[in-house]
Parts: structure tokens; sequence; C-alpha cells
């Protein structure tokens, strides 16, 4: 069953690298395309920070470092849980392969050119939420799957057994 976890892994990168490529030959820097006039449109974002521009604006010469190699840890803590979890094709697993497709899709970026390509613009009147990219997507919906599981699963009930008198 891990043949489904890379799959899935690699589909993340895969989208991403299309996409990615797509808009940066095809809208300028900083051009956008309106595809829901006052809701969302594709803007050609280079983003040197973190996810959704976090620390992109920060001098530290450091900075680009720090970004590779907290997505190599990143990497690294994703894959220990997803060889533990085993074969099993759960919602655990599948949002482990999320994560770390979209974890190595942006690493790719930063390694290859220092910056990554965000793109989904979403606002609505004068609120807007910082562009991101499929990698970033991925990585939300498998941290929000993740989430999900460790606040809804249902929890087994515990029986407490006591001695009788």
């Amino acid at each position: 069953m891990r043949k489904y976890h890379i799959l899935i892994a690699a589909s993340v990168v895969v989208l991403d690298r299309l996409t990615k490529w797509l808009v940066a030959h095809r809208i300028g820097v900083s051009d956008s395309v309106d595809v829901v006039p006052g809701l969302f449109r594709l803007t050609h974002v280079q983003n040197q920070g973190a996810a959704f521009g976090l620390f992109a604006d920060s001098p530290s010469e450091w900075k680009l470092a720090m970004l590779i190699l907290f997505s190599v840890a990143a990497l690294a803590v994703v894959s220990a849980l997803l060889w533990k979890n085993g074969g099993a094709m759960n919602a655990t697993a599948i949002a482990l392969s999320l994560v770390f497709g979209g974890a190595l899709g942006n690493l790719w970026d930063r390694i290859t050119s220092g910056k990554v390509v965000d793109f989904l613009d979403f606002y609505v009147g004068s609120h807007h939420w910082p562009a991101f990219n499929i990698a970033d997507s991925a990585i939300v919906v498998g941290a929000l799957l993740l989430l999900s599981e460790i606040f809804l699963a249902p929890q087994e009930e515990k029986v407490a057994t006591q001695p009788e008198p």
C-alpha cells in the first residue's frame, strides 16, 4: 500500500510543478488574471519566505538556509510517521502523503531558485488572503485532515476495571 502514499505525494509534486510552470510562463511577476472578479484571481508572486509569505521581508542571510533545513526536517518527520503508519491506507496516511508532497514541492523551488511561486489569490473587498500554491494547499489540507483525525475521531471508551470488594 505504500505505493499509494508515493502516488499521492508524487501527484501533488507534479500538479504543483505544472501549475507553477504555467504561471511563471504565462503571467508576469506581480500581474494578475481575474478568474472570479471580487473573489479569486491568479497572481504571480515570487515568495522568498515561508507559506503565505511569512518571513518574506526578513533580511537575514540565513533565511533561505533555515527554510530549506526546516523543510528537510519536516520531510524526515513526515517520512518517519508514514513509515510507522505502515502500509495502511487510512486518513492519517493520506494526510501525511499530502503534507509530504507539498513540502517536497516547495522545497524544490527553494533549492532551485531560492523562492517559491505563489499564485492562488483570494480576496473579498479589502480583505485579502496571502497568495499560495498547490503545495501550500496540500500541506494545509493534510494538516486539517490530521487535526480532524486527532480531535474528531471516535475515542475508544475505556472501561475502568475495579477489583470487587
